[in-house]
């Protein structure tokens, strides 16, 4: 649930039907800002909320653009550049020292193990495929708009793979390491 949560607003955003990008910039923009407060609401700190934080400035930046001109050149390239964001989120983490399925993770492990270097490893792996995966997303994605297809049924299902098959590595990665670490 915690990874749902953390990708909604980017999830409300791909319903939105393209034509209005601007409604599900802004739509994506409030998703995010709701969960943020909600989470740091519950105690939450700001470094478990690292992909949240930089959902909801994409987000802002991209209804801006969207609003001021809906027939922008950015339109077409908008899930190419949702996709590269996550990536440059993703990565910027990792560089950073802070992956941010750390904070995602923290929320469902007791503190003892927060700080043991296999859980930390784990979590590098693991935001190290969701970087490559947005990465490859985003440059699918922007093959596409300039071919013309940025919002085809092709770009839909690019765009859903990339958020798939990390999703399930991460499960059967987890699912290894907890019972690598149970022998």
């Amino acid at each position: 649930m915690s990874y749902v949560r953390t990708f909604l607003p980017w999830i409300v955003f791909a319903v939105v039907p393209s034509a209005q990008w601007q409604w599900g910039a802004l739509a994506g923009l409030l998703v995010a800002v709701a969960v943020i407060a909600q989470q740091r609401r519950t105690g939450v700190g700001f470094d478990a909320l690292i992909m949240e934080t930089g959902s909801a400035v994409f987000f802002a930046v991209l209804a801006a653009v969207a609003f001021a001109d809906p027939h922008s050149a950015a339109h077409a390239y908008s899930t190419a550049l949702s996709s590269a964001t996550l990536a440059l989120i993703a990565g910027v983490s990792l560089l950073a020292g802070k992956p941010f399925t750390l904070g995602i993770a923290k929320r469902t492990t007791p503190p003892e193990v927060w700080n043991l270097k296999p859980f930390v490893r784990v979590n590098v792996v693991i935001t190290t495929v969701w970087t490559a995966a947005f990465a490859a997303t985003a440059g699918a994605l922007a093959a596409l708009a300039h071919a013309g297809q940025g919002h085809s049924a092709t770009a839909t299902l690019v765009q859903a793979a990339g958020f798939v098959v990390p999703m399930v590595f991460t499960l059967r990665y987890v699912a290894t390491a907890q019972a690598r670490a149970r022998v």
